[in-house]
């Protein structure tokens, strides 16, 4: 039987994606033993003299930059496979394996199930005030929806992760009143670990309802698009209680007494009738300030309907005035409208019987006097409690844009006619339902007949023959079928007709698309948002919390945790961290200066001149290392045939260890380095594969000594101040200083590459530890600053704290910093190709300050100034 021909993936150039060959694709050999094309090379950039990155592994590799790449060797063996054409079993691809030390652990033991992914976080991110930008003045009796706050944030500005979006650019002026409407609670972790204000707010938002959180996302599209509406600030939470909130701007106009001032400026008084409050409007003129007020609201509400918002209940408290006079809507206060509304009539809904016609009277009477005008179709939907499952077409007439045409009708009659008329006719309406109708019967319709035929005299009375057509436009509005309603667009257009002759209206011509057809229509009143009463949440909460502090049966608690189809918020929290446990390991005398791992053992330094060994099995104790006569300032492990430790102290003292089965007492080798009187000793110490031990020294020098003899094998100097801090990664050395700067060292031959940070004068902030990761480096400073390079380029800098940050760990994409603050804070690391961002997870108070950290296997190791070491994990 004939073997198939299998078709061989000729090797290719990782730069150009072109098949080797031996004419213009020639492959070089890099020092790093990869090979890429000869064009390809003399294009990359050179950021070092005499260095490049390789293309396939990023590595710093030597480079002739004089002769160019083709002084690098060929790759024969591949030119000579790729001529044969013939594939060798034995000889497949090489594929880069990353090579993890067993010594290390996932990061993401730590934080073991984050709840939101990192596209998540981007969304919603730019819409996180800081938690100092609000202070509450106010927060009015128990279950207020809106106290009045004040802004003290000055100004904000970040784009939109969202594509549809603008750039989101938010001036907020000093002192600018705001409104907070109630969207989600964020309770606290009893654990040891503190989560992040801003981790707090994305928990809470990931636990709302994928429907809570779209119904928020088109809020917040909305206050950016339109310019009618209040703007939407963000997102803020109030961390001593934990509720999220929405806040809104909220205007000084106060939109009902401004227009019952100048209605009454506008009217003829005591015309005698006691049903009605005036006679009408003096003259055309006088009309004509109204159809200015007119156009004005239905231009608010067209700016919800342009982004298929809809209300299907409005009021006067909806609208505000700004300062130069014009209408806005205002978002919070359709949201608290809505929130009441569910309070007042939810007591009907669910099949709940009314048995008392008086209660529900009252109920609707009360409606008539606030003068929150609900649509029939909404207020059915409201009685038959349908409201629950979404439904809003079981009925056969569903809320939509002519709901708000009802409701925009009844506020400007209500402005024509007056306050007292007003309620007379709304009671009427009302009474309409005080039975609890729930089905539309032929008695029903012609009772509302009735009605909208009472409201149309009263429009002719007051509006007269002239202005009709507004009369007539009116009247379409309170027709009972919301498709037969005329839009809002319509009343807009029917007023400036009466204000702007057409035959001279330049702009009559134009089109107003407010209403756009691919946007699904959403009820605000009908949404997510208005169902989660802070009561109802927050009982839940508390109850959520007694459950799991009461009862140990795993699946019955897991059942009471579970409500309304969700995980509630401390549920999230204890699956999310567990409970974050520490143990203690005492021992030294005086302050932690570094923590390392090796061969199954904790090493810790010590201001105290002593070098303890702990046990990584249970954490006990195991013996101590004595000899030194400084205080030794740093410690490295190395496994270079035998298990090494080596600690370095200030008086340049450099100890050898062996770690065997024995754990010798004496230092299998010591020895001094050469000070003088500026001299200060060893401040930090890297070890490089098992060739060489670096030391960072006080006189300003790097000396790199051979572990085979250990003879000083050259000396680096560049530093104009002590060697604080020394790390290795892919072939080069990373030193920070206290002069400000961190300086690159290529391994091979120990030469100079460059140099990062400022050592300006006047802006030097020392660095005290460096931690680097793949391509990612890592320096704190004195300053309380973090500062990240991602392949030798400054990427971002952030300050955390106040006081100076001495230990840093990077592990993955966490970031552990602490220092004098006395707090270990958890950030993530994410971003892309174009920028990096950092994510505060969370933090860990502790009662000391912070010298060392190192992670390992899911466990944190944190060294302190006291002498005391702690281990945090979960499940200890």
């Amino acid at each position: 039987m004939e073997v198939p021909h299998r078709e061989v993936e000729l090797p290719e150039c990782p730069v150009c994606l072109q098949i080797y060959n031996s004419g213009g694709t020639i492959p070089r050999v890099l020092s790093c033993g990869h090979s890429a094309c000869e064009a390809c090379l003399g294009q990359l950039s050179q950021r070092f003299p005499n260095t490049i990155r390789c293309p396939a592994c990023t590595q710093l590799v030597k480079f002739p930059e004089a002769q160019g790449p083709s002084a690098l060797p060929k790759n024969i063996d591949l030119l000579s496979f790729i001529d044969q054409q013939n594939p060798d079993p034995n000889s497949s691809q090489s594929h880069r394996k990353t090579q993890d030390n067993p010594n290390r652990g996932s990061a993401r033991e730590f934080l073991p199930r984050l709840p939101w992914s990192e596209e998540f976080y981007s969304t919603w991110k730019d819409w996180v005030l800081p938690f100092d930008a609000v202070s509450v003045e106010d927060r009015g009796e128990e279950g207020d929806e809106a106290p009045c706050c004040s802004l003290l944030q000055g100004r904000i500005a970040s784009s939109s992760s969202s594509s549809s979006s603008p750039l989101r650019y938010c001036f907020l002026r000093q002192n600018q009143n705001v409104s907070l409407f109630r969207v989600a609670f964020s309770s606290s972790s009893a654990s040891e670990f503190s989560f992040s204000y801003t981790a707090r707010i994305m928990i809470a938002l990931n636990n709302l309802k994928d429907g809570e959180r779209t119904e928020l996302g088109l809020i917040l599209r909305t206050s950016l698009r339109q310019f009618r509406v209040c703007r939407v600030y963000g997102l803020w939470m109030d961390s001593k209680t934990g509720s999220v909130s929405l806040v809104c701007e909220r205007l000084n106009g106060d939109f009902w007494n401004k227009l019952d001032g100048l209605r009454h400026g506008l009217v003829v008084e005591d015309c005698g009738d006691p049903d009605k409050e005036e006679q009408g409007f003096r003259t055309d003129a006088e009309l004509s300030g109204f159809l200015m007020i007119g156009m004005d609201l239905c231009e608010a509400v067209m700016a919800l309907h342009s982004e298929g918002l809809v209300n299907g209940c409005l009021a006067p408290s909806c609208f505000s005035f700004d300062d130069l006079g014009r209408i806005y809507v205002d978002l919070n206060e359709i949201l608290v409208m809505g929130r009441r509304m569910w309070k007042c009539i939810a007591n009907f809904a669910s099949g709940r019987q009314v048995t008392n016609n008086l209660e529900t009277e009252d109920r609707f009477t009360n409606l008539s006097k606030v003068q929150e005008f609900v649509s029939p179709e909404l207020l059915l939907e409201f009685l038959q409690g349908r409201c629950m499952d979404a439904d809003c077409e079981s009925l056969g007439y569903s809320v939509g844009y002519g709901s708000d045409s009802w409701s925009l009708a009844c506020i400007l009659v209500r402005f024509l006619v007056g306050g007292k008329l007003t309620e007379k006719l709304f009671k009427d309406f009302y009474n309409l339902f005080q039975t609890g109708r729930e089905k539309i019967s032929t008695e029903y319709l012609d009772m509302y007949e009735g009605w909208t035929e009472k409201v149309g005299s009263v429009l002719e009375t007051y509006l007269g023959t002239k202005f009709a057509s507004l009369q007539k436009i009116l009247c379409r509005c309170f027709a009972f079928d919301p498709g037969s309603r005329p839009h809002v667009t319509d009343v807009w257009r029917c007023i400036r007709e009466l204000l702007v002759a057409p035959n001279i209206d330049m702009l009559v011509s134009l089109e107003v698309a407010i209403v756009k057809e691919e946007y699904t229509v959403h009820c605000l009143i009908l949404g997510d948002l208005c169902h989660l009463f802070p009561e109802t949440v927050k009982g839940s909460e508390n109850q959520s919390r007694n459950d799991l502090q009461g009862s140990d049966d795993s699946s019955g608690t897991d059942a009471n945790k579970i409500r309304d189809g969700r995980i509630n918020e401390d549920l999230v929290e204890d699956l999310l961290m567990g409970t974050l446990k520490s143990i203690n390991l005492k021992g030294h005398l005086d302050c932690i200066s570094r923590l390392v791992i090796g061969g199954g053992f904790l090493f810790s330094s010590s201001y105290d001149k002593t070098l303890h060994v702990w046990s990584l099995q249970d954490f006990t104790y195991v013996q101590s290392f004595r000899g030194h006569e400084h205080r030794i300032m740093a410690v490295v492990f190395v496994d270079a045939g035998k298990q090494l430790c080596i600690s370095g102290d200030i008086g340049g003292g450099i100890f050898i260890w062996d770690i065997g089965s024995s754990l010798e007492q004496e230092p299998l080798k010591k020895w001094y380095e050469q000070k003088d009187w500026r001299y200060s000793g060893i401040h930090s110490l890297a070890i490089s594969g098992t060739e060489h031990l670096y030391t960072g020294s006080g006189d300003r020098s790097i000396k790199a000594w051979s572990l085979k003899d250990y003879t000083l094998t050259c000396t680096m100097n560049g530093h104009k101040s002590t060697v604080s801090s020394l790390a290795i990664c892919n072939g080069v050395l990373y030193s920070g200083s206290w002069d400000g700067t961190i300086r690159l060292w290529y391994l091979n031959d120990h030469s100079p590459l460059t140099v990062l940070g400022d050592d300006t004068p006047g802006n030097v902030a020392s660095v005290l530890s460096l931690s680097v990761n793949h391509h990612m480096l890592v320096a704190a400073s004195e300053n309380g600053c973090l500062k990240m390079w991602r392949n030798d380029v400054l990427e971002r800098s952030i300050q955390i704290e106040n006081g100076a940050i001495l230990a840093i760990e990077l592990e993955g994409q966490l970031l552990f910093a602490g220092g004098w603050n006395k707090t270990v804070y958890v950030q993530e690391i994410s971003g892309d190709e174009l920028q990096i961002d950092t994510q505060k997870i969370g933090s860990i108070a502790c009662s000391s300050v912070i010298t060392a950290l190192l992670y390992w296997q899911g466990k944190l190791f944190v060294g302190f100034a006291d002498g005391t070491i702690k281990v945090y994990c979960h499940g200890l």
